[in-house]
């Protein structure tokens, strides 16, 4: 347990690398990590577990200070499962310390919902971490909504945030990472109560 009690936490942002995605519904856990990053006083880095990552810590000082890992896999999202194993692997991190930022379809736009496990909702990336470690780690869920009329779910997810849903994207964004910090530094009952909408 001594040891256990020492990992970090890895939290990872999932999105596709390259600057044609940045600004992508599917990327907004991308942008939540930039974010943490910019927190922490951190630059990401590159890993040779074909990730992007930042080491450092979150929450006040004291017992609620964690150590954290953030992520952001380098491979495509649907083969997010390969970087973040590694990463698991090479950081020693329990199931229970991982958890996902991600895009969320069967939420409305701009709400969060917190969960630990869980099934995959279609998500690619969520189905190939799933795939690779089993499905009990965290969830950060970004809600953004069904595409209109008839959009293909594809199309919708790598479009840029439309000019309506920018005005409120970097709330949503400081929110999320809010969430996720109250989620590490005081557990999930308390990050939920607090952030569930």
């Amino acid at each position: 347990m001594s040891d256990d009690a020492a990992a970090p936490w890895l939290v990872v942002g999932l999105g596709n690398p390259g600057p044609e995605y940045a600004g992508n519904r599917h990327n907004i856990g991308f942008m939540v990590a930039d974010l943490l990053a910019d927190r922490m006083r951190g630059k990401f880095k590159a890993h040779k577990a074909r990730a992007q990552v930042v080491e450092g810590r979150i929450g006040p000082p004291g017992p609620a200070n964690r150590r954290v890992v953030l992520a952001k896999p380098m491979s495509f999202m649907n083969l997010s499962g390969g970087p973040v194993t590694a990463l698991r692997d090479f950081y020693k991190v329990p199931l229970e310390r991982i958890v996902a930022v991600h895009d969320e379809l069967d939420i409305d736009y701009p709400t969060l919902r917190l969960k630990l496990g869980g099934g995959d909702n279609g998500h690619n990336g969520l189905k190939s971490m799933t795939k690779s470690m089993g499905p009990d780690y965290h969830r950060v869920r970004c809600g953004i909504g069904r595409p209109p009329g008839r959009m293909q779910v594809a199309d919708f997810v790598l479009k840029d945030f439309s000019s309506t849903e920018r005005k409120e994207l970097d709330w949503f964004v400081d929110r999320t990472a809010d969430a996720v910090e109250c989620l590490i530094a005081e557990g999930l009952e308390r990050a939920q109560s607090a952030y569930n909408s």
